[in-house]
């Protein structure tokens, strides 16, 4: 089984063992890629939210091999792009250069889109000025797009639908949209992003269900995300005695430990891994009434002929 984790944020200081400031526990990232490679995953694509951070999950993803890197600006940090040196010119200028100068290792324009649930980051106008600017971007370079969309009100769509001539194609992550949406990001020709934030509830579950299985991807979007024993999915994966006859049981609930008592060989309590992204398949399949295996095989070449077309890698 080969696996591609397609919304992976890596750069985040919780799998360095740092939680809001403070050493928790030692830098454990060698033992969650161990964890992820042994679940079946193979790649990943390690989120870039801003420039900065964007330039760090590049440098992280030069250190392995089956890493790949977005490049791009949350809609969430817009605000930023007024405040670099330079202005919003600048920005978007060492944002390409960025890409130019790693196109071994970048693969995707994002994360970027629309967020209206937290204006109190950047507000509409801001959020909707440097979506646009990143459409340039993938124009330029040629590169698929990796959105992101938040109770917007159908001004996503719109803009998508205003700039589809701009670029190849694109995944909208962590889909938690309704079967309208569905309809609309399908005829736009996009593909839709799961992860255990798109299966909480039943209403959840049945519009994922209409997602037509070569339109889907894979992503745990860790170290958020994980499916919950309150979500409604999580009735759909495998019981513990299925689970064992399967050998799989480990994916589907990875023991787990607090931070204050840390073990190299346990998952961190609430910090979500790319290895659960098991879980995920196991809901997909279940809904989709198709074997892991065989859906597992689906979407990891779906994902290669989307992303990885221009990119060497040993998959």
């Amino acid at each position: 089984m080969k696996i591609i984790d397609i919304g992976a944020n890596l750069t985040d200081p919780v799998f360095r063992g740092n939680y809001r400031g403070k050493q928790a526990h030692p830098d454990d990232m060698q033992h969650i890629l161990e964890r992820s490679h042994a679940a079946g995953v193979v790649g990943m694509m390690v989120t870039g939210g801003s420039l900065a951070e964007s330039a760090e999950a590049v440098q992280l993803c030069r250190q392995h091999a089956g890493l790949f890197a977005t490049a791009g600006c949350h809609p969430t940090r817009s605000s930023e792009v007024d405040n670099h040196p330079g202005g919003a010119d600048a920005y978007f200028a060492e944002l390409r250069q960025l890409i130019d100068a790693n196109r071994d290792k970048v693969v995707a324009v994002g994360e970027c889109g629309l967020d209206y649930d937290r204006l109190q980051f950047s507000d509409k106008a801001a959020q909707n000025k440097y979506f646009q600017r990143q459409f340039e971007v993938a124009e330029a370079t040629g590169l698929p797009m990796f959105f992101h969309n938040r109770n917007t009100a159908g001004d996503f769509v719109r803009v998508i639908r205003q700039n589809r001539h701009r670029f190849s194609g694109g995944v909208v992550h962590s889909f938690t949209g309704t079967g309208d949406e569905v309809r609309e990001l399908l005829a736009l020709g996009l593909y839709i992003g799961i992860n255990g934030c798109s299966l909480k509830t039943e209403e959840n579950l049945a519009v994922v269900k209409t997602i037509p299985v070569d339109r889907l991807m894979l992503e745990t979007d860790c170290p958020y995300c994980e499916i919950r024993p309150t979500h409604a999915s999580h009735k759909l994966l495998p019981t513990a005695a299925e689970a064992d006859k399967d050998k799989i049981g480990r994916w589907m609930a990875p023991e787990t430990r607090k931070k204050e008592r840390w073990d190299s060989e346990c998952m961190v309590k609430s910090r979500n891994e790319p290895c659960t992204i098991r879980s995920v398949l196991a809901v997909l399949a279940n809904l989709h009434g198709i074997p892991e295996n065989t859906l597992a095989a689906r979407i990891f070449e779906t994902t290669c002929s989307v992303f990885f077309r221009d990119v060497k890698h040993d998959f």
